[in-house]
């Protein structure tokens, strides 16, 4: 089974550049980030026509999630993170896939630091962890993916010292996401790739992606009944070089079968 995480930064705008890597890279679930779309807007057809199922919770302007998979329609379980019943920004979807959970989720920014925006990203955190600590205790293939706006480590960050006030990289939250791991997770790349730089995003200015001066944060977690099947992993960084592409590249990893 492959499945792949991949923040669009606007389904509408990058759909030909989504539908190419579907058809290239053909993951057997996908999970989408950003979607910038209400939830009428979502392009259904141009998906289903690519051969997948989907589900979705989108939002006008920001945010959005969805799910994509050619293993049957994903059994959503929830379309929002518990904990907070006034939070109504579309960054979390669930559903079951193949006797597989799969959490779809889109951390906040952060930025700017301090600030509302930071204590908002530090909330989500800690319900995204209360969260995940229940879905372990399950005793089920559990896999937490998206875009999770961290960078764990300097290795995951190319000069790191240029970002030590960035909400991304600030001390609180990457032992945050620390924390989150250390509940029994496994960080799907770095298990694979424990020494190497790799990145997930790239920004659109300064020739980011033409210099490799990028980041890490999208991020595969597996729980302990999924994680020995995992047989491997990878970036397709160049979709990235595409034109029109997201400041995203997509993120995969691979599962033998039970």
């Amino acid at each position: 089974m492959k499945i792949a995480t991949y923040n669009v930064n606007g389904v509408n705008g990058r759909l030909p550049v989504l539908l190419r890597w579907l058809n290239e890279s053909a993951p057997d679930i996908a999970c989408l980030q950003e979607l910038k779309a209400p939830q009428e807007k979502f392009p259904l057809q141009a998906i289903e026509d690519a051969g997948y199922n989907v589900i979705w919770h989108g939002q006008k302007s920001w945010n959005g999630v969805a799910i994509l998979s050619k293993r049957g329609m994903p059994q959503e379980v929830r379309r929002t993170l518990p904990g907070d019943p006034e939070d109504v920004h579309s960054r979390y979807m669930e559903a079951e896939i193949d006797n597989v959970l799969i959490g779809c989720l889109y951390l906040p920014n952060g930025n700017p630091a301090p600030g509302p925006k930071l204590d908002y990203k530090m909330g989500w955190f800690r319900r995204l962890t209360d969260h995940a600590k229940g879905l372990l205790t399950q005793d089920k293939p559990v896999i937490l993916t998206g875009d999770f706006n961290v960078m764990p480590t300097e290795l995951d960050v190319y000069k790191p010292e240029k970002w030590v006030n960035d909400a991304l990289f600030l001390p609180e939250v990457r032992e945050a996401f620390s924390n989150l791991v250390a509940q029994g997770w496994t960080d799907a790349i770095r298990t694979l790739y424990p020494d190497e730089k790799i990145y997930t995003f790239w920004d659109y200015f300064r020739d980011a992606y033409g210099r490799n001066a990028g980041l890490r944060i999208d991020h595969f977690l597996l729980s302990p009944q999924v994680s020995g099947r995992l047989k491997a992993a990878g970036v397709d960084r160049h979709v990235r070089g595409w034109e029109k592409s997201s400041d995203h590249a997509p993120v995969w990893i691979e599962l033998a079968d039970k």
